[in-house]
């Protein structure tokens, strides 16, 4: 689902000649320049455990754990944040929030997870719409009404006026490619809003599935305020997830919306993966 992709991002943005960098993955797929990189091998003993061990032997600033499997590498990940590392790791869970009560199950101390994690991303990888055979559509009013349900808890956003300040942008130098394609929203005489969606006709280069691609959807979970008092309190994720929700955090959901109305994926593409 991309997480290899989305690591070996912030790794690269994070990689600087002065911070040593030290990733146990299984296997390497992507090489960075400058960062030590370790392929696990189990048949020889090297298990994220061991290595991880082995590798805060030699001091490094970050370390990247390709996924946590046991209680023995969640302990040694929290063991090496509570020392001052950095530690960037993968779980398999259905949502950021979900990561919290994954790790607890594993073992690690509430009070030690809240005082450790910082950040929790979760992704899906939705269809992108194939270009070749691209159409725009006017949007039922219900799903425009859904739309609007759906991102109505993200602060001062508006769909319309986002899409009206994209469509100042989408002639400019620069411009996202996707953006060309972008039909401006249109207010009726009566008042009423026309909003556009988009699709693939289906066509030869995307083998009649009308998409081409993948694009990533997010969501970003901040550990900070009373999401941290949660964690101590072992509070169930889905009120986590509530809580970060009003405190700004967008959903995968949200972001897969967003997404389809600016025309690079589809709203039934983001309804699917959300269920995944």
């Amino acid at each position: 689902s991309g997480k290899t992709r989305t690591l070996a991002g912030a790794l690269d943005k994070l990689n600087q000649s002065t911070v040593n960098i030290i990733t146990l993955e299984n296997p390497v797929e992507i090489r960075i320049p400058g960062v030590t990189q370790v392929q696990i091998n189990p048949d020889v003993g090297l298990t994220f455990a061991n290595g991880l061990r082995s590798v805060l032997r030699q001091d490094p600033d970050i370390v990247m754990v390709g996924e946590i499997r046991d209680h023995e590498t969640a302990g040694l990940a929290v063991e090496a944040s509570l020392t001052g590392h950095l530690v960037l790791a993968t779980l398999h869970t259905n949502s950021a929030a979900a990561s919290i009560p994954r790790l607890l199950d594993m073992g690690i101390e509430s009070y030690l997870l809240a005082s450790t994690l910082r950040l929790a991303v979760a992704q899906r990888l939705p269809r992108r719409i194939c270009r070749h055979c691209f159409e725009a559509y006017p949007a039922p009013q219900e799903v425009v009404q859904n739309i609007r349900t759906t991102l109505s808890s993200i602060k001062n956003f508006d769909p319309i006026s986002y899409l009206q300040s994209l469509c100042q942008q989408k002639d400019k130098d620069g411009a996202p490619e996707h953006l060309k394609d972008l039909q401006c929203p249109v207010v009726k005489p009566d008042g009423s809003q026309e909003m556009y969606l988009y699709r693939g006709k289906g066509c030869s280069r995307c083998g009649g599935s009308g998409y081409e691609g993948r694009i990533g959807i997010f969501e970003v979970l901040e550990a900070k305020g009373e999401i941290l008092s949660m964690i101590s309190e072992r509070t169930p994720d889905s009120e986590i997830n509530k809580a970060a929700i009003a405190e700004g955090m967008v959903s995968m959901t949200q972001d897969g919306y967003i997404k389809a109305i600016e025309g690079i994926t589809t709203i039934e593409e983001i309804l699917r993966v959300s269920k995944e």
